[in-house]
């Protein structure tokens, strides 16, 4: 596998948070180290993203269940070939690109992020997989950076991860919960008191 943080290393570095925890803050400086790396990284997003993914499947197979396309293909070398996986890894990566965009307009970012969430749950994507995304971009990222990619690089990437899941987890929940309500029958629903005489 090959990278730091593949696997359990995942976990712990971005973390299994809640929607309740304070938003990962990103320095003026570090939002410029991710917009700088973005411009390399740019020109391999096709690549990227297939890396991305198959690293994905390889380290946590459960999240291909989530793919109807590739929940039953085991050969790995027949997903890095396939125009589905490179097609969503390259929406994936226009998502990312389009965070890098909004640092500085974070509300719009959250916008963006909170949407995200709540077609994640239309997908039936579960939040816990969320976290994984962001470990496998790291470490699809870091040969095309080579000297470039520092700890402090990393770290910069890591805190961008965290506050956009932290967001998409929001909107999965969001959206759960207003389903949760549509669905309640009106026997379930608080019974409304008429204060008339």
């Amino acid at each position: 596998m090959g990278c730091a943080i593949s696997g359990l290393a995942a976990k712990s570095d971005f973390g299994e948070r809640g929607t309740d925890d304070a938003p990962a803050h990103l320095s003026d400086a570090q939002i410029q180290m991710i917009k700088d790396s973005w411009k390399l990284i740019r020109d391999d997003i096709a690549k990227v993203g297939i890396i991305m993914f198959v690293r994905l499947f390889e380290t946590h197979p459960e999240c291909k269940d989530v793919f109807f396309l590739f929940r039953d293909v085991e050969d790995l070398e027949r997903l890095r070939t396939s125009r589905e996986l490179r097609a969503h890894g390259l929406r994936v990566m226009s998502f990312i690109e389009k965070s890098v965009a909004r640092l500085d307009h974070l509300e719009r970012l959250e916008a963006l992020a909170i949407e995200l969430g709540k077609s994640h749950y239309h997908y039936n994507a579960p939040p816990r997989y969320f976290n994984y995304v962001g470990a496998e971009f790291i470490c699809a990222v870091q040969p095309i950076l080579k000297d470039r990619w520092t700890s402090e690089l990393e770290e910069a990437w890591k805190t961008m991860f965290r506050y956009v899941t932290g967001l998409m987890k929001q909107g999965y929940q969001e959206e759960s919960d207003r389903r949760r309500q549509a669905a309640a029958s009106p026997k379930d629903r608080p019974e409304k008191r008429s204060t008339a005489l």
